[in-house]
C-alpha cells in the first residue's frame, strides 16, 4: 500500500508517529511522508536545515517531504499561530505538486494543530485516496484548556473548522475511548470512530542498574520520584512543587524532572522562592534513546496533569513508555490515566492537582519495599504489552487501513 503521512512533526523531532511509519515501512508498504522543518521543541530550525534546502529527504527508507515554515521561536502566542498558519498553508499549496503519483491511502497525525486536516483534505480531492484522521489532541477544547485561546469568537471559529474537517474523513482514529463523545459533538460521525492507542515505541523496554552508567552520575543519591517529558500548563507543575515543597523535610526523596518546556524559567523561580534547590532536580532534556536508562535508576515515575475534563479524557503517552520500561508509577491525574494505573496495578494515582494526595502517595511508594514497588512496575509492563504492544497494534491499523481503502481501490492499485 501506499501511504501519504502528513505530518507537521517528524523526524528528526522526537514524536511517537516516527516509529509508526518505520512499522508500517517495514510492512512493505510504501510511506511518504509531508511534513515541514524540523524546528520542535526549541523553535529554531535543526542543524543543516534552512527555508532553502531540498525538500526532499529519505530516513529508514520513508520518502520525507519538507515545505517550508515559520519556526516557532519561543512558542509565544502571534508566534505559534504563524508556525502552525504556515505549515498547513504552504503544505496546501506546495503538497499537490511535491507530493507525486497516486496514494492508496492519506493518514493524518493530529497533535497540534488540527488545521494539519486542512492540506490533507485537499490532497484527498485531488489524490481521490481515502483519509485517516488520528486524533492526540482534541481542540478546540485543548485551547481552553491550556489557556492559549480565552476568545470565544476565535474558539467558534476553530470549532467550525474542526467541524469541516471530521467531516471529510473516511475514519477518525482516537487515542482514547473517552474521545468518542466529543468527536461526535464536534460534527464527527460515530459510525466512523475507531479507538487507535498509542503503541509503545521499542526504545521503551526495561533496563538493568549498571553502577557505570552514565545516567546514574547525574542522578542525586536517594529515593528518585523521575518525571520525564514536556514542562507546560498541561503538566501541573504547581502539583509537583507544592508536593515537594510539603516533603522537603525528607532529605531522602528527590525530584529528577528531564525536560524542557515553556514553563521551565517559572519553575527554576519556583524552586529558589520555596528552597526546593536541594530536592528538585531539573536535568534538562536527553535523547529518547537515554530514557530507559535514566528510568532504570528512578524508585518511582511521576505523571501529573491539570484538572480539567480534557485532560481526563487523554491517554497520557508518558504512562505507556513507564509501563514498558517496568517502572512503578505515582500519578496526580483524573478520569483514563487512573483507571490505567489502577487496573494494571502498576502503582498509586491521586485526583489531578491534589498536593496533598500526591505527597502523601510518593511517602507510600517511599514506605514499601523495593520489592514491592518492582512487582507494581512488573504489571504495567504485562499490562502494556497486552495493549499497546507495536506489532499488535500495527495489524490492528492495517486492518483499518484496509476498511476504506477496499472501498476507494483504483484501478491498478495494491492492497498488502
Amino acid at each position: 500500500m501506499r501511504i501519504l503521512l502528513v505530518t507537521q512533526y517528524f523526524w528528526p523531532e522526537e514524536f511517537r508517529i516516527n516509529d509508526l511509519a518505520a512499522g508500517l515501512q517495514e510492512r512493505g508498504h510504501e510511506v511518504v511522508v509531508l511534513t515541514g522543518i524540523p524546528n520542535y521543541p526549541g523553535g529554531e530550525f535543526y542543524p543543516g536545515y534552512s527555508l532553502f534546502n531540498p525538500p526532499r529527504q529519505a530516513h529508514l527508507g520513508i520518502q520525507i517531504i519538507r515545505v517550508p515554515l515559520v519556526p516557532r521561536g519561543k512558542a509565544t502566542g502571534f508566534r505559534l499561530a504563524l508556525n502552525y498558519i504556515s505549515y498547513f498553508v504552504l503544505a496546501s499549496l506546495l503538497g499537490p505538486f511535491l507530493c507525486h503519483g497516486d496514494y492508496d491511502l492519506i493518514f493524518v497525525y493530529q497533535l497540534s494543530p488540527v488545521t494539519v486536516g486542512i492540506p490533507a483534505i485537499l490532497l484527498k480531492w485531488l489524490k481521490g485516496a481515502p483519509l485517516l484522521f488520528w486524533v492526540q489532541d482534541l481542540w478546540p477544547a485543548s485551547l481552553c484548556a491550556t489557556g492559549a485561546v480565552t476568545s470565544k469568537w476565535v474558539l467558534e471559529a476553530v470549532r467550525h473548522i474542526v467541524r469541516a474537517i471530521y467531516s471529510q474523513c473516511d475514519r477518525i482514529l482516537i487515542q482514547s475511548p473517552s474521545f468518542s463523545p466529543m468527536i461526535i459533538s464536534t460534527g464527527g460521525d460515530a459510525t466512523r470512530i475507531r479507538y487507535y492507542p498509542n503503541s509503545v515505541e521499542q526504545t521503551y523496554r526495561p533496563m538493568t542498574t549498571e553502577s557505570d552508567l552514565a545516567q546514574r552520575l547525574e542522578l542525586p543519591h536517594g529515593f528518585i520520584v523521575m518525571f520525564a517529558g514536556n514542562i507546560g500548563a498541561a503538566q501541573s507543575f504547581e502539583t509537583i512543587l507544592s508536593a515537594a515543597a510539603l516533603l522537603k523535610e525528607n532529605q531522602n526523596i528527590h525530584w529528577v524532572i528531564l525536560g524542557d518546556g515553556r514553563m521551565r524559567p517559572w519553575v527554576e523561580a519556583q524552586i529558589a522562592d520555596r528552597g526546593l534547590g536541594s530536592s528538585v532536580h531539573l536535568l534538562g532534556r536527553h535523547p529518547v534513546d537515554a530514557m530507559p536508562r535514566f528510568f532504570a535508576h528512578a524508585d518511582v515515575m511521576l505523571i501529573t496533569l491539570k484538572r480539567d475534563p480534557i485532560f481526563s479524557w487523554t491517554i497520557p503517552s508518558k504512562i505507556q513508555s513507564y509501563m514498558a520500561c517496568a517502572r512503578p508509577l505515582v500519578a496526580a491525574v483524573d478520569g483514563e490515566g487512573m483507571r490505567l494505573i489502577e487496573e494494571s496495578g502498576c502503582g498509586m494515582a491521586c485526583p489531578a492537582e491534589d498536593a496533598h494526595g500526591l505527597a502523601a502517595a510518593i511517602l507510600d511508594m517511599h514506605g514499601k519495599p523495593k520489592e514491592e514497588r518492582e512487582r507494581m512496575g512488573k504489571k504495567g509492563e504485562e499490562y502494556c504489552k497486552l495493549h499497546f504492544e507495536r506489532e499488535k497494534l500495527l495489524t490492528k491499523l492495517e486492518v483499518l487501513m484496509s476498511e476504506v481503502t477496499r472501498k476507494n481501490t483504483r484501478p491498478g492499485a495494491t492492497l498488502l
